[in-house]
């Protein structure tokens, strides 16, 4: 390695060193542990976790501007320098794990559809954009194109991967070769592929057409999954599952060796279904990925969508374990639905963040949430994310965490 590289990953190394006490400490034992319980269903002080942050407004004081000029070693160190930053500012569940993740490497032909779209920008720092797409599955004859999805892996890749980080972090920071999580939102894509109201027409006027595009789609997922599945590409140890925590201590023949379906998380959503009746999501969602779903260890049902009035739809998945509950959520409805059988993931309202934040909202918001899971016996996560701007005041989340925790604080004790 020449002396310029070996400078800067000395700087990495000093990074680590700082994020793997931070990850070892007892807080963070601790604080595993809880994920753990929440998922194995014990009514623990709920996990508390902000995510889904504008970084490119967070950088005060310059804590968060890197050194390095390799763009690999800069990559490494600015993840590293957010979890620091995550642990001095935010006063909540930070995920900061006691090692550094290479993803197993991989391409995906998909199934052969495109979006096409207008996009409108207001902050051209900000990834966050408006959309307005173009109906490109308008009739059947769109729908010729779609081809089976092609999975290769690139092993050769991961040992190249595994080999630099390896020699980067040299024994400071243990590294792993990490899969993949199964996301399945196929309402999400074909809604970029036609637009919401395209489909809510359709639902009324031409049903067995939205049939013949899920069938495709379903299809497409079982194709991808057997062939993720062959190649060990899913990650039985998954850390996180749509922000939220994904720990388990407890599954009948666990293999943490290989990514077999029947060891991960399914997660899957219907976002655009906030509009349509508990019936049409059965009947257009629901129904389709319950066999995709069935294969897996767990599922995770949803998104932004409110479905404080359909879970008793939801529980069709035979192995649900965690339902989103929105800001747009009625969560006593959700909480006495989900009681002690299933995890309630709760999303707090965003906009809470996004120019001040009221710490009297806050605490009202949080104080409801988990009443209301002491009442019915219901485990509970909390996660702040969809954060798409905090107004450039980035002590918005200290005080929105700091709120938070001071709530649980009070009704759980001491994290």
């Amino acid at each position: 390695m020449e002396e310029s590289l070996k400078k800067q990953a000395a700087v990495v190394r000093e990074l680590a060193k700082r994020v793997m006490e931070i990850a070892m400490s007892e807080k963070h034992v601790r604080m595993r542990r809880r994920f753990r319980d929440t998922n194995d269903l014990k009514p623990v002080r709920p996990p508390l976790i902000i995510e889904e942050i504008p970084w490119h407004e967070m950088n005060r004081g310059g804590e968060l501007d890197c050194v390095c000029e390799d763009g690999r070693l800069r990559g490494m160190e600015y993840s590293l320098r957010v979890a620091l930053y995550r642990e001095k500012h935010f006063r909540c569940d930070n995920y900061i794990v006691p090692w550094w993740g290479v993803g197993k490497s991989y391409s995906n032909t998909g199934i052969g559809f495109s979006v096409s779209e207008d996009r409108l920008a207001v902050d051209g720092r900000n990834h966050i954009v408006s959309h307005r797409y173009h109906d490109v599955l308008e009739d059947e004859s769109s729908l010729e194109v779609y081809h089976d999805p092609v999975i290769t892996p690139y092993p050769e890749n991961d040992r190249a991967n595994m080999a630099f980080a390896e020699e980067i972090f040299d024994g400071v920071m243990p590294v792993k070769l990490q899969g993949h999580g199964i996301y399945y939102s196929p309402w999400d894509q074909i809604a970029m592929l036609r637009g919401v109201e395209p489909i809510l027409i359709d639902m009324s006027e031409r049903p067995e057409y939205l049939h013949r595009i899920m069938g495709l789609f379903t299809r497409g997922m079982k194709c991808e999954m057997d062939q993720m599945e062959k190649y060990g590409l899913y990650e039985p140890d998954l850390f996180t599952v749509h922000c939220t925590p994904a720990q388990f201590t407890h599954r009948e023949e666990f293999d943490p060796s290989f990514g077999r379906c029947r060891d991960v998380w399914f997660r899957t959503m219907a976002q655009m279904f906030s509009t349509v009746s508990p019936a049409a999501h059965e009947e257009f969602d629901i129904q389709y990925s319950v066999p995709l779903a069935s294969r897996c260890a767990f599922t995770y049902y949803g998104c932004c969508e409110p479905l404080s009035d359909r879970i008793d739809r939801l529980k069709l998945y035979p192995n649900l374990r965690k339902v989103g509950v929105s800001p747009w959520a009625d969560v006593e409805k959700s909480a006495e639905a989900l009681g002690g059988n299933y995890v309630l993931s709760r999303k707090p309202n965003p906009a809470s963040v996004a120019f001040s934040t009221d710490r009297d909202l806050v605490r009202k918001e949080i104080k409801e949430t988990v009443d209301l899971c002491v009442k019915y016996g219901c485990p509970c996560d909390i996660t702040l994310k969809d954060i798409s701007t905090v107004g450039y005041k980035p002590e918005n989340l200290d005080i929105w965490a700091e709120t938070a925790s001071q709530v649980l604080d009070e009704v759980y004790g001491p994290a």
